[in-house]
């Protein structure tokens, strides 16, 4: 299949049925006990500073170990894997000196996670499985001031973060993934530097891709970390015309499920959500089991709030297993017809009929 024939059957899967995401991959690595020299290997031997828990750089150092966990994800029952690029952009990659690695990293990323896809494809033709390119938030926010004496001091230009995701996003589009996902998004400015970057592609000649979009809602007050209600962030990213939009990380399912019904209400494109793990004891060990994951989301599933599923922080192939075998024959969300208006938003939304 073509890229536009995959991006087609993606589409028509998710008419019939609710897609399955995969799981944590933070979680995974440190099960393996990973050391300093897994990250390292022989390009990075000499790479000033500890490379440790720099994630994103097993995709050149232990590209084994990334495409098995694609598999694992995959075996368990998940319809899109995301490539292991979550913070591989230059200004997250400056805390580990690791900007010259970035178009490796996404590209690289991309690759394994075609990779893993087209195995599994090649065997089950009758069931696709799709890559999703992860672009994660940075540690730098266009929408809060870094200085608590100064309102308008800011550690980066939009300029500069429209960079940094340009160069992700190209790199991702140049490996082969069939979808853009830009999730965690706790600041939506951010986001909107991250969408521009992806639209623009198709201004070179890119062929178009899926835009997935999915923020966080970062505590009980049901705002994200640049204090935007679910609607408001809805009405901010919009005009991306994305194929779905929705929540993940931060909270558990059972905290977030009034804003993906929020978000199920006002949004006419597909619902997505991939909550933790529930929330992290005093040891910042994730304790929800499979099963009890899995339950949570059957609920949403039986409630007709969403149209994709998965895991974040704390869940396992085991848990994306359980939450696949849960809604198997559940029939998707169907996006809402709302009537036209002028919707606006700044931390809260505003309609005008």
């Amino acid at each position: 299949m073509t890229r536009q024939e995959r991006i087609a059957k993606l589409k028509q899967i998710a008419k019939e049925r609710i897609l399955i995401l995969d799981g944590s991959w933070g979680v995974m690595f440190q099960r393996e006990g990973l050391t300093e020299e897994d990250f390292r290997a022989e390009r990075f031997k000499d790479h000033p500073g500890q490379l440790k828990g720099n994630n994103d750089i097993l995709c050149l150092t232990r590209p084994d170990l990334v495409q098995k966990l694609h598999e694992a994800y995959f075996a368990a029952g998940a319809d899109i894997s995301e490539t292991n690029t979550f913070s591989a952009t230059w200004i997250a990659q400056e805390d580990y000196k690791c900007e010259a690695a970035v178009w490796d990293i996404n590209y690289q990323g991309a690759l394994l996670a075609r990779a893993a896809a087209d195995k599994f494809n090649a065997a089950e033709p009758e069931k696709p499985r799709f890559v999703a390119g992860s672009i994660g938030p940075l540690n730098k926010m266009l929408s809060m001031s870094s200085d608590v004496n100064d309102p308008g001091a800011r550690l980066v230009t939009f300029d500069q973060v429209y960079d940094a995701y340009r160069e992700q996003v190209k790199a991702l589009h140049e490996g082969g993934v069939d979808l853009f996902l830009i999730e965690t998004i706790t600041d939506t400015l951010n986001c909107k530097a991250a969408i521009k970057a992806i639209l623009d592609l198709e201004d070179e000649g890119l062929e178009r891709l899926p835009i997935w979009i999915s923020g966080t809602i970062t505590d009980r007050s049901g705002r994200t970390l640049s204090g935007q209600t679910a609607e408001a962030f809805w009405n901010s990213v919009k005009h991306a015309k994305p194929f779905a939009v929705g929540f993940n990380c931060a909270l558990g399912a059972d905290l977030m499920r009034p804003h993906i019904a929020e978000m199920a209400r006002v949004a006419d494109t597909l619902v997505a959500a991939y909550p933790n793990a529930g929330l992290p004891n005093a040891m910042g060990q994730y304790d929800e089991e499979p099963h009890e994951t899995a339950c949570h989301l059957h609920e949403w599933a039986e409630s007709g709030l969403v149209n994709i599923l998965g895991g974040c922080c704390g869940t396992t192939p085991d848990h994306i297993r359980h939450v696949a075998e849960s809604v198997k024959g559940k029939a998707p969300r169907v996006p809402p017809e709302r009537p036209k208006a002028m919707r606006l938003a700044g931390l809260e939304p505003f309609e005008l009929a």
